[in-house]
């Protein structure tokens, strides 16, 4: 195999673009930010919503670029500038015809997940656990939108084994174009939830545009449904409906194909007895909650379908961890002695994400007599009319979880305040910036932390000041 990622030439072609100065032979990657660019990767001169492309062309060559993808109605812009482009209509519509000559040539089995919650841990579990079986490429973070996507397909090597891509939406219509790019041996719903209700009435509608990703499974592939999904029944009519032909299940249901028989959860894993047709087998995950246990189930149910060494797939499942934000955990040294957990789930947050972070949390027991649990709780967005009950319903889960204490940010996230008991203490700030010294001045040793908000909120800044205020802790011997 060659080294190049494309050849000039084959991107000429696919793009439909005009070459302009002297190209190299190929290009070893694609970027769209200057900023991380690589030597030898092609820069796309996109224009988002904030930046245009066009305007880092230059920083993107001195970046070390092998050549620039740009527009045609920019390129008097660029003056006598001698560089090497491929001079195009729309460089997001070459991105895309781009990823569309990719997914042509590829030999990989591709997968697609989808759903309201966890399709970036199952998309990096996938990642991680079929790399034993084979060369796997996946979409960078949450690459899963209008250009996220193109992009990811671009980017995957005409020799992976494997093709993992996340797909998103706020609205109807955005997974129809996407999946019929992908065009996935294996379309994944991890699970419908109340997410995105300031754009849908309710979950059935949730449902049917997820249900879009159906439209591009491939002839003989398979749609992958949690059967203990609420509107399992919805989403398996609308697979028949789309001329599915195979429709696989998961969860613990007994009718499921991927059964969870039984499960232990603890602070740092979690165990899982698991039937998979005719055998059982207990599996170990390296992600705590039963929220991540549900999850795991989807990975090996995909994982199985794709024709993975299930053995292989069920070691590499006891290594994953937690990414920043979605899960985390870090141990970190107070200055008074000993340690407290800080978990972070501060990327994301809606009514479902957050009754499953309250449980982990109601899990991982203090240390001590004086150590608490500590729930930092930020506004859950995008819910619509129904946001103010939404907030307000997360009243009982903090009292089953136990905790302690309680922060509070954010406008809808007031209705707590007066919502729990005088056990409880709770403090309230609007800003997110006016919490930070409370939360910081309220750890002790032996507490757990648990940070979560929609990302918006900003409640990362929370966990980067905890973690730059107290160093990690030292592992023992």
């Amino acid at each position: 195999m060659s080294d190049w990622l494309w050849t000039s030439a084959d991107m000429v072609e696919a793009m439909e673009g005009r070459p302009f100065g002297s190209l190299p032979v190929g290009i070893t990657g694609i970027s769209i930010d200057s900023r991380t660019l690589r030597e030898g990767e092609a820069f796309f001169a996109i224009k988002g919503d904030q930046f245009d492309g066009h305007d880092f062309a230059t920083a993107a060559m001195a970046a070390g670029a092998g050549l620039l993808v740009v527009n045609e109605s920019r390129l008097p812009a660029f003056g006598n500038l001698k560089v090497p482009m491929i001079v195009v209509e729309d460089v997001l519509e070459a991105l895309i015809k781009l990823g569309i000559a990719s997914r042509a040539r590829s030999k990989a089995q591709i997968i697609a997940v989808t759903g309201s919650v966890g399709k970036t841990t199952t998309k990096e579990a996938l990642r991680q656990v079929l790399s034993g079986s084979g060369k796997v490429h996946a979409s960078a973070a949450s690459f899963n939108n209008h250009w996220g996507v193109p992009l990811t397909l671009a980017r995957m090597p005409a020799d992976s084994d494997y093709g993992i891509f996340e797909i998103g939406m706020n609205h109807h219509g955005e997974i129809r174009p996407l999946v019929k790019m992908v065009r996935p041996h294996i379309a994944l719903i991890t699970l419908i939830a109340p997410a995105h209700l300031g754009h849908f009435a309710n979950l059935e509608e949730i449902a049917t545009a997820k249900a879009e990703i159906f439209e591009g499974v491939l002839p003989g592939g398979y749609v992958l449904l949690n059967r203990d999904d609420k509107r399992f029944r919805q989403l398996e009519e609308l697979a028949q409906k789309a001329g599915v032909e195979h429709i696989a299940t998961f969860g613990a249901n007994a009718r499921s194909d991927y059964r969870l028989r039984e499960v232990k959860l603890f602070p740092g894993c979690s165990c899982m007895t698991v039937r998979i047709g005719d055998e059982e087998a207990v599996i170990k995950t390296g992600i705590p909650g039963r929220h991540i246990v549900q999850n795991m189930l989807g990975v090996l149910g995909a994982a199985h379908l794709a024709g993975a060494d299930m053995a292989k797939v069920a070691i590499a499942m006891a290594t994953l961890t937690a990414e920043s934000g979605r899960g985390a955990q870090y141990q970190l040294e107070h200055p008074d002695g000993g340690t407290f957990t800080l978990i972070d789930e501060s990327y994301n947050a809606n009514p479902t994400s957050m009754r499953a972070s309250l449980a982990l949390l109601q899990a991982t027991p203090p240390v001590g007599p004086r150590g608490r649990r500590i729930a930092v709780l930020g506004d859950m967005l995008e819910l619509g009319r129904q946001s103010g009950k939404l907030h307000a319903d997360l009243a009982r889960p903090i009292v089953d979880a136990q905790v302690n204490a309680l922060y509070i940010g954010g406008r809808e996230m007031a209705v707590l305040k007066n919502a729990l008991p005088v056990e409880i203490h709770v403090e309230y700030r609007q800003s997110t910036e006016d919490l930070v010294p409370l939360v910081v001045k309220a750890v002790r040793p032996g507490d757990v932390v648990m940070v979560k908000s929609s990302k918006g909120i900003g409640f990362s800044l929370i966990v980067k000041t905890l973690r730059g205020r107290f160093p990690p802790a030292t592992p023992a011997e």
